[in-house]
């Protein structure tokens, strides 16, 4: 019965989707959401820990940025992360793998109980190689080459060419950053900062695209525009209102290719609520003041003013 046709073709199909199953595992994982927008040649880059947000954030996950090119010329750019079937792992993988399809195809190997019972054990060895590689590919991000922490970076280099601030004293904020502000936020900036964030989040309560133009990139624009837009397919209205800033810490600023860019970590609370756009009734959240830390990016050209240009939760 094992060494029949059909038998064999079945057992083909089935190791073939067994493999490809599990190597399918690691890219499951990958979702829409949680952050958006462009920090420039940091975008594919985690945030440090700062005091309002303790904890590293992760890379911008929704972006039109190209990362490829930036990683290329970053400073301190991890390696390439290998790829499963690499190096010795995948000569033996494929070895297990392909030398019994193979030989199931052509009539010999897995051949009556005996044969049957190698084709299991060669899955468990498959499955164990798998397993051991998804692990080592899921190690912390200065092991693995992703992204990293910004304990493992150089801060020292002055990103894009040009002198930092000197002529503004810098805000105490940015004297906590130290090295990782290389322009110098003042306290200026920081009222700035302070501000978008209530103007942002009246004018998206209020779905006022004019005013959320006037104080984002084009890129955030589209983002906060898209998800206004799913709101009204589906009826219902998101106010966040009584926003009072907490807290707040320069992660890191720097200027690039002579635009300014300023990433700071902001605690802050609210009420956020969805409403129904017809009753105004609350669907969705608490009528409560509650607390949020996100990491907001800023951008400045020559000449102009501070615009968001990404939103990340913290």
């Amino acid at each position: 019965m094992f060494a029949s046709k059909g038998f064999r073709i079945s057992a083909l199909l089935a190791t073939l989707i067994m493999a490809f199953s599990l190597v399918a595992v690691d890219t499951a994982q990958a979702r829409r959401g949680g952050s958006f927008g462009s920090r420039g040649m940091f975008t594919q880059r985690s945030v440090p820990a700062t005091p309002a947000a303790p904890r590293v954030t992760p890379p911008v996950q929704r972006t039109m940025t190209n990362g490829t090119q930036q990683n290329a010329n970053r400073v301190g750019a991890p390696m390439a992360r290998p790829s499963l079937f690499g190096g010795f792992g995948g000569a033996l993988l494929g070895g297990l793998l392909f030398s019994g399809l193979f030989g199931m195809l052509f009539g010999f190997g897995f051949g009556g109980f005996g044969g049957m019972l190698a084709l299991l054990v060669q899955v468990a060895i498959i499955g164990l190689i798998v397993a051991f590689f998804l692990r080592r590919r899921q190690r912390p991000a200065v092991a693995g080459g992703g992204p990293l922490p910004y304990q493992a970076r150089n801060p020292s280099p002055n990103y894009g060419g040009g002198p930092a601030a000197a002529s503004t004293p810098r805000s105490n904020a940015s004297r906590r950053a130290g090295a990782r502000d290389q322009i110098g936020i003042t306290d200026a900036d920081l009222a700035v900062f302070e501000k978008r964030l209530a103007e942002l989040q009246d004018a998206y309560s209020r779905e006022d695209y004019d005013a959320l133009r006037r104080i984002t990139t084009p890129e955030v624009m589209s983002y906060l525009a898209e998800e206004l837009a799913e709101n009204a397919a589906k009826g219902v209205r998101n106010e966040v209102y009584d926003v009072k800033l907490l807290a707040g810490d320069v992660a890191e600023a720097w200027r690039e290719n002579g635009t300014d860019y300023a990433t700071v970590a902001m605690r802050y609370e609210s009420r956020d609520v969805m409403r129904d756009r017809t009753t105004g009734q609350v669907v969705s959240g608490d009528d409560r003041v509650t607390q949020t830390a996100e990491v907001w990016t800023f951008v400045r050209r020559p000449g102009t003013n501070w615009l968001v240009s990404a939103i990340q939760e913290a």
